[in-house]
């Protein structure tokens, strides 16, 4: 009985070299590339820019969702006034999204 299943279970002859294998492996990472990888770096770029380019008076929304005016500038932070009065230091990397220049002063 052992013997049998001892035939049974040999190794199955090998095919060879297989091409199809490597071909769809590198489709399927030349369209991870593009539809994830391109565009999360185009992503990353654009908020880099966008985080670079506040100044004084813009209006931010910060990833807590905090509301506020930019009063100053420093290299890794900003000083956002969010009420009269009430000033907060952000990490620069807490900014969601940047808004319209404030208008009030």
């Amino acid at each position: 009985m052992i013997a049998h299943l001892l035939l049974l279970a040999q190794q199955a002859p090998t095919t060879g070299f297989n091409p199809s294998f490597f071909i769809m492996m590198g489709l399927i990472f030349v369209v991870f590339y593009f539809f994830i990888i391109r565009p999360q770096r185009k992503r990353e770029e654009t908020r880099k820019q966008m985080i670079e380019a506040i100044k004084k008076g813009d209006r931010v929304v910060t990833v807590g969702g905090i509301h506020g005016t930019v009063l100053k500038v420093d290299d890794g932070s900003y000083l956002v006034e969010v009420d009269q009065m009430v000033k907060l230091r952000f990490d620069k990397n807490a900014i969601a999204s940047v808004g319209a220049k404030d208008k009030e002063g």
